[in-house]
């Protein structure tokens, strides 16, 4: 079997989310079922870029994971695109029979078996800024998929106040998940600068906006690979 590998890359620091600051290799999965307005990677989604996907095996793959990490055991990051159209199963196999922690962010809209093979899972529904619409039965089958094996997280990003809102709203619905809100980033062009004092203020106006309203539940975070590299690396 083979994978549709965009990137593999690494080590570097997790930029945000539940592992935020570890030292991660990642390997980004050409594909997705989502077309986000404002996607930062559409280079391991469109299929325009499908020529530019790698056909590798896991194998393959572990390969070069090993090569990067110099053998040792890191954490490794399988992003997208949407990781979870794939079939990662043989790649974790390998990965943790060295080893090595695993750990995958999809919008959870498609439960796979693999999910409890992993360390920690990522589910990042996406809000309304998007232009997607989230299919909760699908998100709760991811769950179901996951079962007691990994450590589940939700990841929600925030660009407006419908977004903020309508958060409030999913981590009702889903009480028991660790939450982390970051906000957005609406400039997607990886060439072009970020510019960091409108970053840090949209970060500022979240943080100000959960501690407003006494809701002290989610952990905000910022983009950390965004404001240390610009939109050249992201997860």
């Amino acid at each position: 079997m083979t994978l549709r590998i965009s990137e593999i890359f690494g080590p570097t620091i997790q930029g945000e989310g539940t592992l935020i600051g570890v030292p991660t290799v990642f390997v980004r999965a050409g594909g997705c079922d989502y077309r986000c307005v404002w996607c930062d990677s559409l280079h391991a989604v469109d299929s325009a870029y499908r020529a530019d996907w790698a056909p590798m095996t896991p194998e393959a793959i572990w390969a070069e994971v090993q090569r990067l990490s110099s053998g040792q055991p890191l954490v490794v990051s399988i992003s997208g695109g949407n990781p979870a159209i794939q079939d990662f199963a043989p790649l974790i196999a390998l990965g943790r029979a060295e080893g090595y922690g695993f750990a995958c962010e999809t919008q959870g809209s498609v439960a796979r078996d693999w999910f409890a093979d992993l360390d920690t899972l990522v589910l990042s529904p996406k809000p309304p800024s998007s232009g997607q619409v989230v299919d909760w039965a699908a998100f709760d089958a991811c769950l179901a998929a996951a079962g007691q094996g990994p450590q589940v997280g939700m990841k929600i990003v925030i660009f407006d106040e419908v977004d903020y809102l309508w958060a409030r709203e999913v981590a009702q619905r889903y009480p028991d998940l660790p939450l982390y809100l970051q906000p957005g980033n609406p400039e997607v062009d990886p060439e072009r600068p970020v510019d960091l004092t409108a970053a840090l203020a949209r970060l500022e106006g979240l943080i100000d906006r959960v501690t407003a309203d006494r809701w002290f539940r989610p952990r905000v975070l910022p983009q950390l690979h965004m404001l240390v590299w610009g939109n050249k690396r992201g997860v």
